[in-house]
């Protein structure tokens, strides 16, 4: 006779950058692991590491933990240098200690996501 046994669900919470890609219906999910520098504001200079999780051809969309707020300007570089570029905040969302960011490029920056 087969014994019970509880299981735990997973989460099926989506994470706060996903629920910012909603409103970028291009948005294609990525996993690109870049160095995120603060270049204007009283904090220049701040950087972390950081996953771009959603990107179109015009803005990436990633998590941070640095104090942004809306036309911030960033520098975003891979760590190849294939992705080397600087782009302005344009929507941000605050939950649960993290930052969901929307930044577009400040110039077009062709072929840096490819669609299959």
């Amino acid at each position: 006779m087969p014994e019970q046994a509880t299981a735990r669900a997973r989460s099926s919470a989506e994470s706060p950058t996903a629920k910012l890609a909603k409103f970028f219906p291009e948005a294609t999910p990525v996993r690109i692991p870049v160095q995120l520098t603060r270049t204007s504001g009283g904090n220049s200079g701040m950087g972390e590491s950081t996953v771009i999780e959603f990107g179109t051809p015009r803005e990436v969309l990633f998590a941070s933990n640095l104090p942004l707020e809306f036309a911030d300007m960033l520098r975003l570089r891979n760590s190849d240098g294939t992705l080397d570029a600087e782009v302005c905040v344009v929507a941000v969302q605050y939950r649960g200690g993290r930052t969901a960011v929307a930044a577009r490029f400040t110039r077009e920056v062709p072929n840096w996501i490819v669609k299959s």
